[in-house]
Formats: structure tokens, sequence, C-alpha cells
């Protein structure tokens, strides 16, 4: 039905390619036989591309949001895939287009590696003997996700139409580039959360933070602490993040009592009370987080817009004063390895 070629995988550098130079070259003859089988995917042979090993490093942001950084160690890692088409693909249900797809082939990387590929799918012009490009795709193949997405190449009846110069003398030339490869080893992370039911032991404790003049708050400033489940919390709030909003948040105090792998859940309502209503009403925002030595504050950094807050008809703030609340209940642990 086809033949395919490998045009430059011995040579090729895996982070950088010439601008004409593909990787994989899959010439299908005899296209029309391969259209009267129907819509399905055919897949090429398996071929060897070559990627940078590298290592994950890891770092945090306040409030020990993630990054992950890449660090390669100039060694070379030999990756088998082959590519897939279907002729028939129907995009958003109508038309039908020719589709590749790039597969990872599972045996050629072990099971906590991830490999991490930008490239482009290609169809060759061949009255102009230059490839069609489609846009650049990233993609992390690995054991469990071992397949790109599908490209829609073009649309069948545009192939089929006697002006193509895609579809000539019933072959097709298809390919991929590869732009950048790379391996990581993947590092499992597993947590164990359990959750308590409430009781007399874990019941939520509110601490009220009264402000007398809000307009002398330091930014950021801090309440008084308090002590909820056994460890000691404070609220810190800033009269103005961004111009915009004020910030309210929960922080725990570092606790010997808490391992690097552990933390609490800590279900959490943060408000600020109406001074002007007899109904107590109050302005709140709820959450459930988990607190750990390495993250200690949650909250919300636009809490509240300084427009609503110092609207008088909302009596949050009142000649100055304001009254802040902080509901705490320690309603879990966890556990990571």
């Amino acid at each position: 039905m086809g033949n395919s070629c490998i045009t430059g995988a011995g040579r090729s550098n895996a982070a950088s390619f010439p601008s004409e130079q593909t990787t994989f070259n899959w010439t299908i003859d005899g296209f029309s036989s391969l259209l009267d089988k129907g819509p399905g995917w055919t897949h090429s042979r398996v071929f060897e591309i070559m990627g940078m090993e590298c290592r994950m490093a890891s770092g945090a942001w306040p409030w020990t949001r993630p990054t992950i950084k890449i660090i390669p160690l100039h060694l070379t890692m030999h990756i088998e895939v082959c590519l897939k088409l279907n002729p028939m693909v129907k995009k958003s249900g109508k038309e039908e287009y020719v589709s590749l797809k790039l597969e990872l082939a599972r045996s050629s990387v072990k099971p906590n590696t991830i490999v991490e590929a930008a490239f482009m799918f290609l169809i060759y012009d061949q009255s102009y003997g230059k490839h069609r490009r489609h846009k650049v795709i990233t993609h992390s193949f690995q054991t469990a996700s071992a397949r790109s997405g599908t490209s829609h190449m073009i649309a069948l009846n545009t192939l089929r139409k006697q002006s193509s110069r895609f579809l000539v003398k019933n072959s097709c030339i298809f390919g991929i580039v590869f732009i950048k490869v790379a391996t990581v080893k993947a590092n499992t992370i597993s947590e164990t959360l359990s959750v308590q039911k409430m009781n007399i032991f874990n019941e939520a404790k509110v601490h009220t933070w009264e402000i007398e003049d809000f307009y002398a708050l330091k930014n950021p400033d801090y309440s008084p602490e308090f002590e909820v489940g056994g460890y000691t919390w404070f609220i810190r709030m800033r009269p103005s993040c961004d111009g915009n909003h004020l910030s309210i948040f929960l922080k725990m105090k570092r606790s010997n009592l808490l391992s690097r792998d552990s933390a609490k859940l800590v279900e959490l309502t943060l408000s600020i009370k109406d001074q002007e209503s007899d109904k107590h009403e109050k302005f709140s925002r709820p959450g459930r987080f988990q607190f750990s030595n390495n993250s200690r504050t949650w909250g919300w950094k636009k809490f509240i817009t300084l427009e609503d807050f110092k609207d008088a008809s909302n009596g949050y703030l009142v000649k100055g004063k304001c009254c802040i609340e902080a509901e705490v209940a320690v309603v879990g642990s966890s556990k990571t390895k």
C-alpha cells in the first residue's frame, strides 16, 4: 500500500534541524486504495528519534506555587515513535479531513519517563517541491498518554481535486519535523488525605480582629495571634494590594508539630462585619485549604474592592473602624510520600 523512508534520522540533532530537513517522510502510493477501506488509523513503521536526557528541578514561588525547571544533562536517548494517518476524520461533525497523529512506542521508554516533544506535521507539495507545514505542536508523551492530538492536515475534497498538488499519480507524501525532544524522569508524589468528622474536638472557632483605625494600618498588617486545633494563627491584611482591592489571608505560625511531609486540612471563612446592621450581616469568603510549614498562607488577594469596602451604605468601614473575622476549623490531615 505504501512505503516509508527516513530522511537524515541518524544525523539529526534533537534540538535543532535544518529548515527543510524532515526526520520522517512517509510516502503513500495507491492512496485511493486506502480511501476505499474507509475511515480508520493506519500506522507507519516504527522509527527512531533522539532526545536530550534532562532532569527536573523544582522551585517555589511565594506560598509555594511550584515551578519546574528542565536541566539538560547532555546525554542522548533513543525514542521509538510512529505516525498514524486517517484519511476520513470529520471535523466538527461535517467535512472530512486527512489527519495525522504521532504515537510513542511504549516499550521504548520506562514508565517513569516523560518525553517532551515539539514538532510539526508536513504534507508535501509535489509541484513546488516543498512541504506545507502545520503549526508547531508540543506534547508530553508517557506510557499512560502515548498519542498526540489529531491534526487535520487537508480537507479530503481538496486533496481529491485534479488541481491538487498534494495528490499526484495517486501518491501522497506526509512527514514530521522535530524541533525539540527532551526526556525527563517523572517524580511521582503520593498524598493521602484523611478527613475527620466534626466533633467537639475540632469544631470551628471564631477569632475577631477589631481595627480601630484602618488608615493607620501597615501594608501588610497582622492581627494578634490566636490558637485553633493546637496551632497558632493570625490574620494578615493588605489595606491596598493593587490600589483597588483589600487582601485578607489566614496565616499559620511555623510549627514543630508538622513534619515536612505532613499538612493540615483547614476549613476557613474570612469575613468583614457590617457594623451598622442589626442582622449581623457579613461579607464572607469560605474555603478549604491545606496548611503546612512550606505553605502557611491561604486567603484572597482580591477579597473585596476598596470601593465596596469604603461604601458607607455597606457598614464595613465606619469612622475608620472595621471588624475582620476568621472562622477556623482543622478538619483533616495529609501525608505525602
